[in-house]
């Protein structure tokens, strides 16, 4: 037999009433609903604003970007066959090979990187610079990055042709070596090689501390290529002339670079494409095993917070026994003891459902203010924490409701 609206609105009031008068109680209660729930909205704020800080730093690659490396990102050398590490290196041969072959690309940017042991090091007068980031690269390096320029010019042809020894540095180094002068047309020493800088790059942010590029010191390639004939470690990056490109232009580089580097047509690839988008599906993968761990973790402490509504509804049984006898016994419907008990349950938990909420999205928003991360207010997550916990009240209650609605009222009006 269906409820009528004044008997549900009778024990909702009723049940509500049960949890004002016993605040304490109540607030115990929900505790384990409300810390899980604020757990898991606080983990959910802090990954969705990890995810998006790596979207930006892979972002700051530059847009519709092909990474061309010897060997794919991450990979393990002791998988490999004889015959992939005797690959080929990647040479500046290459990178023509793409620009002359590859109308879809309109940008290359070969480029070495190094560091001596203990570091390079950077100094002008008596400052010094620790550790900066090293590379020698092409001038096309400004267009493939969509990098711009604080102060001065970047590499030209000219600087390439005749391994000119100038440097282009990032706002890291200018303001350490320079805090009260214009580093252009100054003369540094880069370890023991003089090199006259001849533009800054323009400051680059970053959610992971301090950006690479503001630690950067560019060389022409060639002139890295004299300075450090030895170092062979060539990775080019090619830039695809729009986004509906990318596809093409990956299918042109392979082509490209499988006549130059001579690859037998029934041989696989001996280079390794990546572009951005590649990125971003493996910083998801990542997420979504963080995402699994937070749902594992925080399933046990609304669990917990569920056998915490469930004994204390009983205890409310045993203590209400006498009132649910008089309750009976002047005509009351099992239906309405079940909702009045279900109502409390989920009132409870509910009530715990939106301070944890509260207090998630409150931590939330903190540790993505300290972290540097992205602020991000997990919507969906603030759903489904919500529906949670009124559901585990509502799972919780039943028993309970269920017990008070089959006393008998005359044994319920003897209970003492």
């Amino acid at each position: 037999m269906l409820l009528t609206p004044t008997e549900i609105r009778d024990a909702i009031g009723m049940a509500l009433e049960s949890v004002r008068a016993n605040k304490f109680r109540s607030f115990l209660t929900i505790l384990g609903v409300m810390v899980a729930v604020a757990a898991v909205i606080s983990m959910a704020s802090v990954i969705n604003g990890l995810e998006l800080a790596a979207d930006e730093e892979i972002n700051m690659l530059g847009s519709n970007v092909i990474m061309v490396e010897r060997f794919g990102p991450g990979v393990d050398y002791d998988d490999l066959t004889d015959e992939e590490r005797n690959r080929p290196y990647l040479t500046e041969g290459e990178a023509h090979a793409i620009l002359e072959n590859c109308p879809s690309v309109d940008g290359v940017a070969p480029q070495n990187h190094w560091t001596y042991q203990g570091g390079n090091i950077l100094k002008y007068k008596n400052r010094k610079f620790n550790n900066p980031t090293f590379n020698g690269t092409w001038p096309d390096l400004l267009k493939v990055r969509d990098i711009d320029m604080k102060a001065g010019r970047f590499f030209n042809e000219t600087d390439l042709q005749f391994r000119l020894k100038v440097c282009v540095i990032g706002v890291g180094i200018e303001e350490a070596l320079f805090p009260e002068e214009d580093p252009v047309g100054k003369m540094v020493r880069l370890n023991n090689t003089e090199l006259e800088v001849i533009g800054v790059y323009e400051e680059a942010e970053s959610n992971f501390g301090e950006a690479g590029r503001n630690r950067l010191i560019s060389i022409p390639l060639s002139t890295y290529s004299k300075l450090l004939p030895w170092d062979k470690l060539l990775t080019l990056e090619a830039r695809a002339a729009s986004r509906e490109l990318m596809d093409q232009a990956q299918e042109e580089i392979i082509s490209a670079l499988r006549v130059y580097r001579k690859v037998p047509i029934d041989k696989p690839n001996n280079f390794h494409l990546s572009t951005q988008e590649q990125f971003k599906e493996e910083s998801e993968k990542i997420t979504n095993v963080i995402y699994v761990i937070m749902i594992v973790i925080t399933s046990v402490g609304l669990m917990v917070g569920g056998i915490g509504v469930m004994n204390i509804m009983l205890v409310s049984v045993t203590e209400r026994t006498r009132e649910i006898g008089v309750r009976k016994a002047i005509g009351a419907k099992r239906s309405n003891i079940i909702l009045q008990f279900l109502t409390e349950a989920t009132s409870l938990s509910g009530l715990g459902g939106v301070i944890g909420v509260i207090f998630g999205v409150g931590t939330g928003l903190i540790l993505n203010s300290s972290f540097g991360f992205p602020v991000t207010i997990p919507v969906f997550w603030v759903v489904i924490g919500f529906v949670v916990s009124v559901s585990v009240g509502l799972i919780s209650g039943v028993y309970p409701a269920v017990k008070a609605a089959r006393l008998d009222p005359i044994e319920a009006l003897r209970y003492e």
